[in-house]
């Protein structure tokens, strides 16, 4: 088992890409910290538990310091110890700069990037003594622009390069940071946005044919690649495009 013996912390466990990932990182042998604004990921580490796994659930909205600081207190009152930081909560608010208001924008930079800042800065002492990983999950709209989405490609973008500074910054004290970029994921999110259009079915043909592979990729294709860049011993400051070929 590739993490036994670790502890991770997982922000935005309560679906999609950071379910997939807490469960695939127990099965690994991690024991999980799991994170959600609602009570979402209570329900992850409830069948965390019921596969033989150990994670506790801690709700908040990552974007407040508070929050940051009872994740960490919780983790090591319960595990003793921190590993891996996977920042992947986020939120997608659809706009252009000309259309989004600036209550928006700034909630898209709280959630998407104070929220990291503010994880990583208490999960950092923890990290330095056990030499361990961050993980920001960014989307493959940091290297590349669409339409309508302005306010979360800059928030994604300011996390690409978060990792490399960061990874510049710590790696003397042993800990690496990387940055998974992941394309259009089949999660509950993506379900809640088509759904909204007036035809739901043509909308999510039309998403699927901008795929390059016509098809959206899976929360477990993600947490594997997630479950790379925490193993990947040699690897630090770069980023994993799993896009399904939209960057060729």
């Amino acid at each position: 088992m590739k993490l036994e013996g670790k502890v991770a912390i997982i922000t935005g466990a309560g679906a999609g890409i950071g379910k997939a990932t807490a469960i695939l990182f127990s099965k690994e042998g991690a024991k999980v910290c799991v994170n959600s604004l609602s009570k979402s990921a209570e329900k992850t580490a409830e069948l965390i538990q019921k596969q033989g796994g150990k994670a506790i659930f801690v709700q908040g909205d990552v974007s407040k310091p508070e929050t940051a600081e009872k994740i960490v207190q919780a983790t090591l009152e319960a595990f003793e110890r921190i590993d891996i930081l996977f920042n992947n909560a986020g939120i997608v608010i659809p706009g252009r700069v000309d259309n989004t208001s600036l209550e928006d924008w700034e909630r898209t930079f709280a959630v998407n990037v104070i929220g990291v800042y503010l994880l990583s800065k208490v999960c950092l002492p923890e990290l330095k003594k056990t030499k361990g990983v961050i993980i920001h999950n960014a989307s493959v709209l940091a290297l590349k622009g669409v339409k309508e989405r302005a306010p979360y490609s800059a928030s994604k973008g300011a996390l690409l390069a978060l990792t490399r500074a960061m990874a510049a910054d710590y790696i003397e004290d042993g800990i690496r940071v990387n940055c998974l970029c992941p394309r259009t994921t089949d999660t509950e999110s993506l379900a809640r946005r088509i759904a909204a259009f007036d035809d739901p079915e043509k909308a999510r043909a039309d998403f699927i044919a901008r795929q390059p592979m016509r098809r959206f990729g899976t929360p477990e294709e993600m947490a594997e690649a997630a479950l790379y860049l925490a193993t990947a011993q040699f690897c630090t400051g770069i980023y994993l495009s799993v896009d399904g070929g939209m960057t060729i």
